[in-house]
């Protein structure tokens, strides 16, 4: 990790917040985050993180109209190194989860002690993501929910399924016993992710071994 100043943009439809984090980072940890600016709109945040050359943009999930999740999702694809830290003024674990599949690095709620922001933001920087441990737990276990939940809506073609690609198979992999062609696998594969409601195929394998498909005593 580079010494400091890092960069640190803010997107937050509260100009308020948005001045009051600004100046905690800077009265707090000056030497460490420069602010360099912030937006309030999701529309911004792209082009303000790029301009900046940000190292962290800190993000409200309640954006209107795009979205928080929808925004994170466009910064990580246009500037993949930078970190974001995911705000919310809810607990919902839907909209943790979906952050955090956008590709957010970090989630606080906004009630969080500001006064403890900076180890966080380090955290960040240092490849650490940041989830609060009652919010992880309860992820984790809604994760377990979902998992037993979905094996009860797939074929039995489709578990088989779920386990070559847990296993790290590659298409042409899975495509032998599976007994169809590699462009039927990836249209199977694609189909599969759907329904598990899983971004690619990391998460798939989670949830598979959440599942106990992993497990060769499980039927």
């Amino acid at each position: 990790m580079q010494e400091g100043p890092h960069t640190v943009v803010i997107v937050d439809d509260h100009a308020l917040f948005a001045q009051g984090l600004a100046l905690l980072l800077e009265s707090r940890a000056g030497d460490t985050f420069r602010v360099a600016g912030s937006a309030t709109a999701g529309e911004e945040a792209v082009a303000l993180v790029g301009r900046n050359r940000a190292d962290i943009a800190v993000v409200d999930l309640a954006l209107p109209p795009l979205g928080g999740v929808e925004t994170i999702r466009r910064i990580k694809a246009a500037y993949p190194a930078t970190k974001v830290l995911a705000l919310s003024g809810t607990e919902d674990l839907d909209l943790a989860a979906a952050a955090l599949r956008a590709g957010a690095d970090g989630y606080l709620a906004k009630s969080a002690d500001p006064a403890v922001l900076v180890a966080p933001l380090l955290s960040l920087l240092a490849g650490v993501k940041v989830v609060r441990g009652e919010l992880l737990d309860a992820l984790l276990a809604s994760a377990d929910r979902t998992a037993d939940g979905v094996l009860d809506t797939l074929s039995e073609r489709d578990v088989e399924l779920w386990r070559l690609l847990a296993r790290g198979l590659e298409t042409s992999e899975i495509a032998r016993p599976m007994l169809v062609s590699e462009r039927t696998a990836k249209r199977m594969i694609a189909s599969l992710l759907h329904k598990l409601g899983a971004a690619n195929r990391i998460e798939a394998a989670a949830l598979a071994g959440r599942a106990g498909l992993l497990d060769d005593r499980r039927p």
